[in-house]
């Protein structure tokens, strides 16, 4: 399965675009569309849209592989779609270790939506960007309209 235009769409839009380093909301150093910088990446010069639309791309994968290796469950596009923002937004290391996983995989779908909420705070404070991003997850994890336009 693959991350949803619809999902994408959520994913740029709770990122944003940044063509220098910045800090995020957890003070690792990122650039482009939420990139986490990895040692030893860098770029001194920053980076256009283009190029922050390539490496956008490529952390997508690995977000696309890091769900379809650790849900065992079928998943709606809707619920695909929430999980690749997840993983992209918090690692796969979060997902895996998450009660949102263990009560998906045990076919608790709801509770496992529910879980998506929790996920709104920056160290121990609330993150009111977080918590939007999150609310906007929930919702495309139950948007019946996402799942239909995948089936088309």
């Amino acid at each position: 399965m693959n991350l949803s235009t619809t999902g994408l769409d959520l994913l740029e839009r709770s990122e944003g675009f940044r063509s220098r380093t910045y800090l995020d909301v957890a003070g690792f150093p990122t650039i482009g569309y939420g990139h986490r910088l990895l040692h030893p990446e860098s770029f001194p010069n920053g980076v256009g849209e283009a190029q922050a639309k390539e490496i956008l791309a490529s952390d997508v994968r690995d977000a696309e592989q890091a769900v379809e290796r650790l849900v065992k469950v079928p998943l709606t596009q809707g619920q695909f779609d929430a999980l690749a923002d997840f993983v992209f937004n918090l690692g796969q290391s979060r997902l895996a270790e998450s009660t949102l996983l263990a009560d998906l995989n045990a076919g608790e779908y709801d509770a496992a939506g529910a879980q998506l909420l929790r996920w709104d705070h920056a160290g121990a404070l609330e993150n009111a960007g977080l918590k939007a991003r999150r609310q906007a997850k929930f919702e495309l994890w139950n948007n019946r309209e996402v799942q239909q336009q995948a089936a088309a």
